[in-house]
């Protein structure tokens, strides 16, 4: 048994607490809302995010960060993305040296375009990032909570890292594979999310399976290349963090993006799609930083270009869709770089 402390207690951190609670480890989660802490140990369960799943009560909750990252072998971030560095910093003295540092939020940062180890590393002071994963994957937290079968991914820079993380979360129901490229599995994770906007675009004006199909593809192709020409390697895309990832946000009734992109192509405006939700949607944010990213690599990424302008600049979506099927013909290859 280790103590652990997990840094976010929506659905997913309070899943992973769960699992390692499951595991026999010591679990400290934290949350930022008093009232909130106090409605779990009220409900026995996380009703706001997590509703019908008890929380066992050997599970403490708190919303003092010194009690959860003080004094824990292993520290889990968990918030959204645009809280991880805030989070961070705030938790910097309290985390021992030594300690085991894992991500689980899935975005990149828009001011510095930062993936979440690159903010961890910069924030903790461990500049060369050691000790620091990210687990990640195709992962519902309403069927992980549930015991439903689940692989995702240790991602870390050095493979025993990989290995400490594998065999803290592991379970008869949730299957962690190892994996050395944390960059492209970070922008794996967080760039599938905007293709997942647009599924839900495609959803929300009536298209088909031919159309999700394709756009799963071509989105695919555009991660590769973004992902490859920003340090990652290609075969990371057609694994769990890439392809698998992509697949399951895209067409999950869970997912929250393709959500925002179905209401968007509903009519509704992403100020009210978002007033909406109770939980965040990641690639709002991350179409953002994509677009960037894609700008300052020079990486043709058309999907991607075509949300941000959805998104941001009002563009109406069966307009953007139209814009992709009209652009020049050009030969497909194999390795989708194109």
């Amino acid at each position: 048994m280790s103590r652990i402390g997990v840094l976010g207690a929506g659905s997913w951190g309070t899943t992973l607490g769960l699992i390692l609670h499951d595991n026999g480890h010591d679990v400290v989660l934290w949350e930022f809302d008093r009232e909130q802490v106090d409605a779990v140990r009220r409900d026995g369960e996380n009703r706001k995010f997590l509703p019908n799943v008890p929380v066992p009560t050997a599970i403490s909750i708190t919303n003092d960060l010194a009690e959860a990252a003080g004094r824990s072998e292993t520290v889990v971030f968990v918030t959204p993305s645009h809280a991880v560095r805030g989070t961070a910093r705030a938790a910097r003295t309290l985390i021992a040296a030594d300690a085991l540092i894992v991500n689980a939020s899935k975005g990149i940062e828009n001011e510095t375009l930062e993936r979440m180890s690159e903010v961890l590393s910069a924030e903790l002071e461990r500049p060369h990032a050691r000790r620091i994963a990210s687990l990640v994957g195709p992962s519902h937290a309403e069927e992980v909570s549930r015991k439903l079968p689940t692989t995702i991914v240790a991602a870390a820079l050095e493979e025993e890292t990989a290995v400490a993380v594998r065999d803290l979360f592991m379970t008869e129901y949730l299957r962690v594979y190892t994996n050395t490229d944390l960059v492209g599995v970070e922008l794996g994770v967080s760039l599938k999310n905007v293709i997942a906007i647009a599924a839900g675009i495609c959803d929300g004006l009536g298209y088909g399976d031919n159309t999700k199909g394709a756009l799963i593809t071509r989105g695919l192709a555009e991660m590769t290349r973004l992902g490859t020409a920003m340090g990652g390697r290609p075969s990371t895309f057609a694994g769990l963090s890439g392809m698998g990832d992509l697949i399951t946000t895209c067409i999950s009734k869970h997912s929250r993006n393709r959500y925002v992109g179905e209401k968007i192509a509903a009519g509704l405006t992403l100020a009210q799609v978002l007033d909406s939700m109770v939980m965040v949607a990641e690639g709002v944010r991350t179409t953002k930083s994509a677009a960037e990213l894609a700008s300052k690599h020079g990486i043709e990424m058309p999907i991607t270009e075509q949300m941000n302008a959805v998104l941001f600049h009002d563009k109406d979506p069966k307009l953007a869709i139209g814009e992709l099927m009209a652009r020049d013909p050009k030969p497909e290859t194999v390795e989708g770089v194109r």
